[in-house]
This record gives structure tokens, sequence and C-alpha cells, in this order.
């Protein structure tokens, strides 16, 4: 059994959610089955049909029928019809998606991954800095200077304070949008990078952030398709939320966007998969059904 399947199988089994949902589907699955044999004998009473053997397949397939409905997902969607967008939740590379791209940053947009200090070169930030740059931070600061040209800094640090790395530090929530009409790449600064070159960040700094990145994506992506990270689940010292509720603050923030007006025509949230362990997709599916 692969480390991913055997990780399906505790979700289900495992948890409370998980065995009250596959549960439910088998008793639903029992219902239906034992409902159609009570037919079949209603019209055919003098049946040769083996009582006991009937029973017996109608509980095996009961139980196949409710695991296999329930059995945790690497993918769900959800489709919104008033307005008309998708949700969807994906374990995968973030990077594959051929689409627009969210990545988060900081507030001073560092972008440096030599030795780790400022961006870690295995984050989101760091394989947004290599796979998409090939590792050319200069013109990646480029682009991104060019595309804050219009934002006044709030703070320019000093360098005695802050020893690597950027100095001018932006508003928290602010959008550089680089690339093409074909493919934007939105950095969104949800975390403060501190002088000790840690990042913080926390509940309000991203839902705030996540308002002002939609109206980014409302005004350049075209209503086309758009895949973003778990904002959060890095390096941002966010204690008091796990992945799960970092995706349910990133779901309620984007629904409650789209209700005004349509920010995109899909939303894929991409989860690493060493991170799926930490996502239950069932709890996940529950709650896009209740927005």
């Amino acid at each position: 059994m692969s480390r991913m399947t055997g990780h399906q199988a505790r979700m289900l089994f495992g948890t409370r959610l998980g065995l009250t949902t596959a549960g439910r589907a088998c008793a639903v699955h029992f219902g239906v089955l034992s409902g159609a044999v009570q037919l079949y004998l209603a019209f055919w009473p003098q049946s040769s049909l083996p009582r006991l053997t009937t029973f017996l397949v109608v509980v095996a397939l009961s139980l196949a029928g409710g695991i296999l409905m329930s059995w945790p997902r690497t993918r769900l969607s959800h489709e919104f019809r008033h307005p008309g967008f998708q949700v969807t939740i994906e374990v995968g590379d973030l990077f594959e998606h051929t689409g627009h791209l969210v990545v988060g940053g900081n507030d001073v947009f560092d972008t440096d991954t030599r030795d780790d200090l400022l961006i870690v070169h295995g984050s989101v930030q760091g394989q947004f800095l290599h796979r998409l740059y090939a590792g050319e931070t200069s013109r990646l600061d480029g682009d991104i200077d060019a595309a804050l040209a219009g934002v006044r800094p709030v703070l320019l640090e000093d360098r005695t304070a802050k020893r690597a790395g950027k100095l001018a530090r932006y508003p928290l929530g602010t959008v550089a949008v680089l690339g093409t009409p074909r493919r934007r790449c939105f950095l969104s600064a949800y975390g403060t990078m501190r002088n000790d070159l840690t990042v913080e960040s926390g509940p309000v700094q991203i839902w705030n952030s996540l308002e002002a990145l939609w109206d980014a994506v409302h005004l350049h992506a075209r209503r086309e398709a758009v895949a973003m990270p778990v904002i959060g689940s890095g390096l941002a010292r966010i204690d008091s939320m796990d992945h799960a509720g970092l995706i349910k603050l990133i779901l309620l923030s984007f629904v409650t966007r789209s209700r005004r007006s349509v920010v995109c025509k899909e939303l894929t949230i991409v989860v690493h998969p060493e991170d799926y362990e930490r996502v239950d997709m069932l709890e996940l599916a529950l709650f896009l059904r209740t927005l």
C-alpha cells in the first residue's frame, strides 16, 4: 500500500468524521439494495432466491459501496451556481498548472534563496524563482520593481536593523502582478519580514491580504482559472491555524468576495503532497457544501 493510500485509509477509519461518513454511506447503500430485494420478492414471492446468501451479498455490497463512496480523495471540486464559479482542492504540484498563479510573499518582497537565509529554496516562493525564473534573482527583482512602481513604501529599514534582504516595506496585502495577460503571477504580501529575518503573519493579516488579492485577480486574470498554494502554511508562524483552517479561511474569503462579483471562473487550492496528512479532505468536502 502506498504512503498516500495508507494515509487515506487512516483518514477514513481512524477519525470520527471518516467513520461517520462511511457509516452513513453504507447505510444508504444497504437501504437501496435491501429495498430492491424486497421489491423483487414482492413481485416474485415464490422465487428460489436464497435468503441468507442474498442478505450477505447485500451487506458486502453495502460495505464496499459505502467505503468506495466515502474514500478520501486527493481532489475535490464544488460548483457554485449563483454566480457561477468552481472551487477545487487538490494534492499536487502548484507549478504544473499552466494558468494564472498566486504566490505568497512578505512585505519587502525578498527573493534571495542563497543559504535559505531569506527565502527557503524548497518553499513555494523559492520554487517560483527557480522554476519560472530559472533562478535569475535579478530578473525577478526587476519585474517586481516594475510591478510596484506605483506603490509607495510605508517604511525604509536601515541596514543596521535588517542585516540582509530588501529594505523597502510595502503595506500588507500589496500584490505585485507579474507576467503577461496569458499567464499572470500574483505575488501577495501576506506576512511581515521581521528584522530578525523571520516572517510573521496571522489570520487577520491573511484575510485582509486575500481581499486585496481577489481585487487584483478580478482586475488582471480575465476570469480565467487561477491556482494557489495554502497561503500561510509555510514559515509564516501562524500557530493558531492548521492547514485545514487556512484552507477554510481562503475558501470563505473567496466565496464571500465572489458573491459580490465573480473573481475567476475556477480557483484551485493546491496542497503539497507532504502536507496531505495534515488535511482532512472529507471535512473540507463537507465545509464546501455548507458554503
